[in-house]
């Protein structure tokens, strides 16, 4: 399998105008100006009102709650899409402070209808239940509303009386405060400075570069990008610990007001997940760290260091013709032939998003970092966001973003806008299982034993990131919270020391931990997303076993999956799941990965032994 050599050098250093059009996403698909969202944002604040009435009204007859329902849904609508234009704008130019201030407008307006439909749950569960229920069974268009009933029913313990409720959805603005302050501050303002890279040029730091360089070959260049990256950290790291602990207490507060015994419970409970599921994962991880271990040794024995540093534990141990560059075209077909054996239904509504501008490719100035999918926005297509620089990582996160993206799309066609949705733990299955056949498209493609060690490495870095290094995440996050909650102040060389034990036990004695490392939990903005992480972890295993069936059982399986994808949140997560294929209440999914880990690196050791 020959790829041909495309660098986009400089690309990181242009302006979204100096882009061509077919790598930015088109937002006309949106609203076709920032007017015609003007006048979207008038529509939904004047209807506000038509909350009041329905105040007090809900038990008078079935057509009076289907018109409250209904209500609700048209302004979750608008204001969905409202948000969706203003965050795509926000994030192609984070300086930009039209959009800035078009953000803060429609987290405000937010924050008005969560006020004004505050009474809807409280008022619903002074209904009795069983007439609750029959109402909803037994008249004509409330019937897809029965799911959304029973979780509310499920939840009676945690719903506040109405007064309460519009107190907690008036602080829903002040309480984004510390993530939104934590991601302008990160994004916008924070400065990384010049370093030399691994050619001699004077380049700026920036997220992508810093990623990009921890593949080099060059150490000195890796451990230059690493300090320049980490430094800032290090420099604000009052303001980083501040802004951190401020968003623990948010959802402490939150917690406790809600009746739960810890912010823990009360993350996972918004998807009925027991708190076991993710002890589970924390346990059963601890307990198989050997493979990560192993690993460890092996990059240190092959890289022939007497020292293995972070800043050496993603560049390649085994290159083919001195490393690749991918351009974007190349990923897409890529991306696409590895898809295959999801079927053509799965195939053409990929090619709708790759050739309609659905995807914005490329790093400009001030764009938003990193990669995300826009998830779904009931009657408009999801968005991806990348920032491509021509690794085999890109094509990895385009597949993954692309499932993501996947799963949005079927779901926004097949469900009505109450189930539109899909919940964390579910999006991480379908986006690292495109990474799985990727993996195996690109494996049983490979014309070397040079190039199936470089595959399998990779895949050996996919477990380590997304399953063991998200359980590292998840079980300091789980840590943090539980100190806070019993009282313990949370400074910076406490927060430093904590991050520094769990990393080393992660990897083990053949990591050296730099003190530049300690401060990685300052820059992770997943800690912001209150138990996000841990669902990485739990999804990656998830997606390995659903790719094993695809692989095995062809369409039945293809079938059940796409299945899971049109699904949405018309169910829970873990039946939605266990109809798939996979129960996550099981702790096998997670050994099965950690097995896996055991069995590529049997594999990579025997073709380094002759095999």
């Amino acid at each position: 399998m020959i790829f041909t050599y495309s660098p986009n050098e400089n690309i990181a250093s242009l302006t979204r105008g100096q882009i061509e059009e077919k790598y930015k996403w088109n937002l006309r698909d949106i609203y076709k100006s920032d007017d015609e969202w003007g006048k979207n944002f008038e529509l939904v604040e004047n209807a506000i009102e038509q909350y009041d009435n329905f105040i007090g009204k809900l038990n008078e007859s079935p057509e009076v709650l289907l018109s409250c329902f209904q209500l609700d849904d048209e302004i979750g609508i608008k204001i969905e899409r409202l948000y969706l234009y203003a965050m795509l704008n926000r994030d192609s130019d984070m300086r930009e402070p039209v959009y800035q201030a078009m953000d803060s407008r429609i987290k405000t307006l937010y924050s008005k209808v969560t006020k004004a439909n505050s009474f809807i749950s409280p008022e619903l569960l002074k209904i009795p239940d069983a007439q609750l229920l029959k109402t909803v069974r037994s008249f004509n268009g409330l019937q897809i509303y029965e799911h959304f009933v029973n979780e509310l029913l499920r939840r009676k313990s945690h719903t506040l009386s109405q007064k309460e409720e519009e107190i907690l959805a008036m602080s829903g603005e002040v309480t984004q405060i510390p993530y939104t302050a934590f991601s302008l501050f990160t994004n916008a303002d924070l400065k990384f400075g010049n370093i030399k890279d691994d050619k001699g040029r004077e380049i700026e730091i920036s997220p992508a570069k810093f990623y990009a360089a921890l593949y080099s070959q060059d150490r000195e260049f890796r451990k230059r990008a690493f300090n320049a990256f980490l430094r800032p950290y290090t420099e604000y790291v009052n303001t980083l610990s501040s802004l951190f602990n401020g968003n623990l207490k948010v959802n402490i507060f939150n917690a406790k007001a809600r009746k739960y015994s810890s912010a823990r419970e009360a993350a996972l409970d918004r998807n009925n997940i027991p708190v076991s599921v993710y002890d589970n994962l924390i346990q059963t991880a601890n307990n198989n760290l050997k493979p990560l271990h192993r690993w460890a040794t092996l990059k240190k024995r092959m890289l022939n260091l007497s020292e293995l540093h972070s800043y050496d534990l993603y560049v390649s141990l085994f290159s083919v013709n001195g490393g690749r560059k991918y351009s974007y075209e190349e990923g897409v077909e890529i991306v696409c032939k590895a898809l295959e054996p999801l079927g053509q239904e799965y195939l053409d509504c990929l090619k709708i998003a790759f050739n309609n501008r659905w995807i914005d490719v490329y790093e400009t100035t001030a764009k938003r970092s990193g990669a995300y999918s826009s998830g779904t926005t009931f009657g408009i297509h999801p968005f991806v966001l990348l920032n491509w620089t021509d690794l085999l990582n890109d094509i990895f996160t385009l597949a993954h973003e692309m499932g993501h993206n996947m799963h949005s799309y079927y779901t926004g066609i097949n469900q009505p806008f109450i189930y539109a949705n899909y919940t964390i733990f579910l999006a991480e299955v379908a986006s690292t299982f495109n990474e799985s056949l990727l993996l195996d498209y690109l494996i049983l493609n490979s014309e070397s034993k040079e190039e199936k060690l470089y595959l399998l490495e990779k895949y050996l870095n996919n477990i380590t990131a997304t399953f063991y290094r998200q359980t590292m995440f998840a079980e300091f996050e789980m840590n943090v919270y539980d100190r806070t909650e019993e009282g313990e102040a949370l400074t910076h060389d406490l927060l430093c020391k904590m991050y520094r034990d769990i990393n080393q036990k992660y990897w083990g004695p053949e990591l050296i931990i730099d003190k530049e490392e300690e401060f990685t939990w300052a820059r992770i903005p997943h800690f912001y997303y209150n138990f996000y992480v841990y669902q990485y972890a739990t999804g990656f295993a998830a997606s390995e076993v659903l790719a094993s069936k695809v692989k095995n059982e062809k369409k039945p399986a293809v079938d059940k999956y796409l299945q899971f994808l049109k699904s949405g949140s018309s169910d829970y997560s873990i039946d939605i799941l266990k109809n798939a294929g996979v129960d996550m209440n099981s702790a096998e999914p997670i050994i099965a990965t950690t097995r896996k880990m055991d069995q590529l690196l049997d594999k990579v050791e025997s073709l380094l032994n002759g095999g």
